[in-house]
């Protein structure tokens, strides 16, 4: 440790469902020594980084050369309690001592008032909350330092030194006084010394009491100009003020997701990273009465860590406890059980709602990085987003969509790693699992990987293509394609997207990168998942007079309404196109309801000073006729995220309002807010209505109408840092018998057990029809259907032999309404069973005539 240089440390929040194993007792000691190797601490403990530290020959190294990579112990803390505690441990270099003096030892005191997952996540900077770090240094010195001063710097307790050449015992205790105060004593002992043979070491002074609480960890210092790491084992914590849960764990399973359609359960769960002698084997278990029953068996793939099940004929009709089962062994041949899980839901075929929670924008942090300088650990952590988490439970949803930017690679909380890719990522992806694995447990999800997920500032994935090497930065995304090697996307894609059902058309792109576009039937919604990331075409090379830079025309006479629509630009592509056009005609098996789910919304909604030439990402290439035709054939709606801006819009094709509603859903938190502040009112502005709502053409052109945008402002609530910025999630509601939808946005501190409401301007309520609002030319007779309700009607052009639209209907009446006269087909029934009915060459008429009965047996 370097008295004249200081360093910083860091604190983070996350959440995760404890996994209830029994400890056997209220003291902790480390398991290393009979420990298999692997890249990972073990269940109890969370490592920052995960690249940072491994398992090797019976005792945890620490691989990473930077300032405070800390091991947190998550099923033991100091408590507020009276009482006494003991932290002990074994420790040495990795390497031979340099010129710069690094040191080891513990960390207390860290994140007292924070959630132990938040807690677990303080290393490398100072501030607030910090905690305490009492340890030894390449010179044998003991110190100790307070890490929430303004400038911490150590305070060194003994001229007297330990032999820093071996094995070294450091003992921290803490004794209760009589005035309350806690007497603090520091030991460090040579090699050959454990801790019940040391008696006499190095003691200082006392401290006050309220600043011990908190979590544990163990602490490996690299120094300034230094290049030495740590090793440990026999770590023991003892104590009557030590608090002990032993389902605070990670791993080995942290978390599943799993969907639910058409009788078949897709899960997928997720594993820390098990070594390569461990057991690579996850049981899926259901609960029989009161016994277990291993249903089936998976591997674990690597990388990634997951394993898939995939169970056909799944009984939907019951709710079912289920668990995921894993051994993880140890060197000596035994092994420990560990189980996590929750219950597989029914679907909800007879529900008169079904309610969707939707989310998008995972930033766990106050700063772009918390590894870049002193940090509020008391007031900066937004992770576990444990709000969020609570306020959505209270809103009961059946189903969880997840748009993109789960993770964040430079700022979630640490700056991007790309020498450790796969690692990093992780690190990033299990802080994710640890906030929302306890709704993920039990409601079916759709999670689908956005830019920031795939390390991109923006990506226009140019059908699979590697980005042309050479480039790198925002030059290397407007040319198109993926920076990153493709076995790491596919990972990454794997992690988030392998419980979702098959992909419709399953050939990979270039680079042989899988695709997973696809469809979820679940309560009677039919969810169309899209990627419209992967397919997109780059800018750059299609639009050279725009002079693109990081996806903005920098040339001020370039108009993108005129000249953005470039000849072969590709925004869904045709294999995703035809996907929306039997999805929006297909509406078997009960499926009542359509809902389209991307990254993205398909309209900028976002304004700029004038002028300006970055700052929001191009949504399109192309006036986007052919997905807003396919989606509004079905009358679908629209959910996504993306835009760090809330809203609610209206698509128009040929007129504002001709298609479909969409929600872009609040960001879970957010420091790159966007805003709508239009200088006019929209044309057919509702008097009483915020200004910046009505008729608009975004920049691009495409005809929207703006009826809610959740705006940065202050609210009032804090941290304000955080609030001020609009974040949230979204709720979308689908009334079975109405056929009634209502889309909102919902601040993150508002509490709806409490009668909080959205924000303002929602929840903008419509029908399932208003999704297909085009002004008829023309009608067919009345249907009148007897025998059946909620049938699903057809129209088919006889001239040009289109299907016009589908829809399942509400009763038993229906009056087709058309857009142009002619011969028509209309099929009428249950699609895929011999209750259908097909009435050919039926013209039109200008208005409703006659009614034609129809029977279906």
């Amino acid at each position: 440790m370097n008295t004249a240089r200081t360093f910083t440390v860091i604190t983070l929040a996350i959440a995760l469902a404890g996994c209830g194993v029994d400890s056997g007792g209220s003291d902790y000691e480390s398991r290393w020594k009979n420990s298999s190797d692997r890249d990972w601490a073990g269940p109890e403990l969370w490592a920052n980084r995960l690249q940072d530290w491994q398992v090797r020959g019976g005792r945890l190294e620490c691989v990473g050369r930077l300032p405070m990579r800390t091991v947190h112990l998550l099923t033991h803390r100091i408590g507020p309690r009276q009482g006494d505690f003991r932290l002990s441990v074994r420790l040495g270099a990795t390497d031979t001592p340099d010129a710069g003096i690094s040191s080891a030892g513990f960390l207390i005191g860290a994140g007292p008032d924070l959630d132990y997952r938040a807690a677990a996540l303080i290393h490398h900077s100072s501030g607030a909350s910090a905690g305490l770090y009492f340890g030894v240094d390449t010179e044998g010195r003991l110190f100790y330092m307070d890490l929430a001063q303004e400038e911490p710097a150590a305070e060194w307790l003994s001229d007297e030194r330990v032999d820093p050449s071996g094995a070294i015992t450091l003992i921290l205790s803490g004794e209760q006084a009589s005035d309350g105060r806690v007497m603090l004593e520091l030991f460090a002992a040579g090699d050959g010394a454990t801790a019940d043979t040391i008696k006499s070491g190095i003691g200082f002074g006392s401290r006050a009491a309220p600043r011990l609480d908190g979590s544990i960890a163990l602490v490996s210092h690299t120094g300034p100009d230094g290049t030495t790491g740590f090793w440990f084992d026999s770590w023991t914590a003892q104590g009557s003020r030590l608090e002990h849960d032993p389902t605070r764990l990670a791993g080995p399973i942290i978390g599943s997701q799993h969907t639910l359609s058409r009788g078949t359960l897709k899960l997928t769960a997720q594993l820390m990273p098990i070594g390569p002698e461990d057991e690579h084997l996850v049981k899926l278990q259901v609960k029989r009465g009161p016994l277990w029953r291993t249903i089936d068996t998976r591997d674990v793939m690597v990388p990634g860590y997951t394993a898939t099940f995939q169970i056909e004929d799944w009984d939907s009709s019951r709710d079912v406890p289920y668990r995921l089962a894993y051994e993880l062994g140890n060197a000596d041949g035994t092994s420990r059980s560990y189980h996590t899980g929750g219950t597989i839901r029914r679907d909800p075929t007879d529900k008169e709602e079904i309610v969707v929670a939707a989310f998008t924008g995972n930033h766990n942090v106050s700063h772009p990085g918390v590894d870049r300088g002193r940090f509020p650990w008391n007031w900066g952590v937004w992770f576990p987003h444990s709000d969020i988490v609570a306020h959505v439970v209270a809103q009961k949803p059946d189903f969880l969509f997840f748009s993109g930017d789960q993770v964040y690679e430079g700022a979630s909380p640490t700056r991007a790693d790309v020498a450790h890719l796969q690692e990093d990522y992780l690190y990033k992806w299990y802080l994710w699992y640890w906030a929302f694995g306890e709704l993920t447990a039990d409601i079916p999800s759709v999670t689908i990987p956005d830019d920031h997920d795939v390390y991109h500032g923006n990506i226009w994935g140019a059908s699979g293509i590697a980005t042309p090497p050479g480039l790198s930065g925002a030059a290397a995304q407007d040319a198109g394609g993926y920076k990153h090697p493709a076995e790491w996307v596919n990972m990454v894609q794997r992690t988030q997207t392998s419980h979702l059902p098959d992909p419709y058309d399953p050939a990979p792109v270039e680079q042989d990168i899988g695709v997973y576009f696809t469809d979820v039937l679940y309560g009677g919604v039919s969810f169309a998942v899209v990627e419209d990331r992967k397919f997109k075409s780059a800018p750059a090379a299609l639009l050279p007079d725009g002079g693109v830079w990081n996806g903005w025309p920098q040339n001020p006479d370039f108009d993108p309404k005129t000249e953005a629509d470039a000849p072969g630009a590709v925004l869904l592509g045709d294999r995703q196109l035809a996907f929306l056009e039997d999805w929006a005609n297909d509406w078997g098996d009960g499926a009542w309801m359509k809902v389209l789910l991307s990254q993205t919304v398909f309209a900028n909604v976002a304004t700029l000073p004038e002028g300006a030439t970055n700052g929001s990402v191009i949504p399109s290439l192309e006036i986007l006729d052919r997905a807003l035709r396919a989606m509004r054939k079905g009358f679908a709606v629209h959910l996504a995220g993306d835009q760090h801006l809330a809203s609610t819009i209206r698509y128009g094709v040929d007129e504002w309002g001709d298609a479909g509603y969409a929600l872009c859903v609040p960001s879970i938190a957010n420091f790159w807010p966007r805003r709508w502040f239009p200088p006019e009112p929209g044309a057919d502005h509702v008097a009483g209505s915020p200004r910046y709502t009505g008729d608009y053409e975004d920049g691009f052109g495409n005809k929207m109408t703006v009826f809610a945008v959740s705006n940065p402002l202050r609210y009032g609530a804090e941290p304000a840092g955080l609030h001020e910025r609009a974040p949230g999630y979204g709720i979308a509601r689908f009334n079975r018998s109405a056929r009634t939808i209502s889309l909102a946005a919902w601040p993150r501190w508002a509490d709806p057990d409490a009668g909080d409401e959205p924000y303002p301007g929602w929840p903008v309520a419509f029908s399932q029809a208003d999704n297909y609002a085009r002004a008829p030319a023309a009608y067919l007779p009345r249907l009148s259907i007897q025998g059946m309700s909620d049938a699903v009607v057809q129209v088919v052009s006889e001239d040009s032999g289109e299907i016009i639209y589908t829809l399942r209907i509400s009763g038993n009446e229906f009056t087709p309404a058309l857009f142009e006269d002619g011969s028509y087909t209309v099929h009428v029934g249950e699609p895929g069973t011999t209750r259908m009915r097909t009435l050919t060459g039926i013209r039109s008429a200008t208005q409703p005539g006659e009614t034609i009965e129809i029977t279906i047996p």
